[in-house]
């Protein structure tokens, strides 16, 4: 007897376009759940900057994998597969529909693909790898990996900086060894049975959406967060503390520029954000593409035969 699969709903699209809204919407109609997949809204704290859903959208659906987290504790893409799967495991047990919503395409890669299939380049990464290389020369970089994965530089030549620096680069992303990832996933089968349902707004009004929400997020209290985040003892250099829009308010508490710079650069950086993450999402040939406002009931009259199978 075949053993079915869990189905998951998976909602995606570029930052500010809605899918929060969207994801509840569909939640509520077909008695669902929400499995937050958004890299910052794990964190407690860090709720106006990451656009985090209020109390009453909380309250309308039962979300997962919001506030799990301290600022200052690791989160990366294997720990959220982990947790991830365990939600799943126990939602499909009760027999509850699932909608992945986030806009963290990496976290939804990884969970669906496997980490190692699922990692894109990280341009930071790499960045910070080529400093090292650079400062300390390319043995330091190589006898960094055979501390923290033996086994996989001992298959890569002292050399061979490319190899090297994507073997660090997995480690730094999912937090675990690349040859532990690599016996793990070979072989594996997909886990799910899923739906990418992508949500896309026109250029310009996504702009509009990404200013009246920055503004919106600086009347609400952003600068005060930030603040009480520091009062609380969390670093500037922090993972989520560098993140747009939080990094932008720490250098205007730090005196370095003034809030309506902070406000200009966030709106700035965020258009950017989106841009790259639709360059993502529109490679990946999986997605079925809905457009925002437009066409809400044939996303929800979709997403209502995947489930009914």
């Amino acid at each position: 007897m075949k053993i079915k699969k869990p189905k998951l709903l998976v909602v995606l699209g570029p930052t500010a376009v809605g899918k929060s809204v969207v994801g509840i919407d569909i939640a509520k109609r077909l008695g669902g759940e929400i499995i937050n997949a958004d890299s910052l809204q794990v964190y407690k704290h860090l709720n106006i900057g990451t656009a985090k859903p209020n109390s009453q959208e909380l309250n309308k659906v039962k979300h997962h994998l919001i506030d799990v987290v301290e600022p200052d504790q690791e989160f990366n893409a294997g720990i959220f597969r982990s947790h991830a799967a365990s939600i799943i495991k126990d939602l499909h047990d009760s027999k509850k529909n699932m909608i992945l919503v986030g806009g963290t395409y990496l976290y939804v890669k990884a969970l669906l693909s496997g980490l190692i299939e699922g990692l894109p380049a990280s341009q930071e990464i790499r960045e910070n790898i080529k400093k090292l290389k650079s400062i300390f020369g390319l043995q330091y970089v190589y006898d960094r990996l055979c501390l923290l994965d033996p086994e996989a530089a001992s298959k890569i030549h002292p050399n061979d900086y490319v190899r090297t620096e994507r073997a660090l680069e997995v480690n730094y992303l999912t937090g675990q060894k690349m040859s532990e990832l690599q016996a793990v996933h070979s072989f594996q089968n997909q886990d799910y049975e899923y739906l990418k349902i992508g949500i896309s707004l026109d250029r310009e009004m996504l702009k509009e959406r990404i200013n009246l929400r920055v503004d919106q997020m600086i009347e609400q209290g952003l600068v005060e967060e930030v603040r009480q985040l520091r009062d609380l003892g969390y670093r500037n250099n922090l993972k989520p503390m560098q993140s747009i829009g939080y990094k932008e308010i720490n250098q205007f508490l730090d005196g370095d520029i003034d809030l309506g710079t902070a406000v200009e650069l966030i709106k700035r950086d965020t258009k950017r954000f989106a841009k790259r993450q639709m360059t993502w999402l529109r490679k990946d040939s999986e997605i079925k593409w809905f457009e925002k406002d437009k066409d809400l009931d044939q996303v929800l009259d979709k997403a209502g035969e995947f489930f009914e199978g």
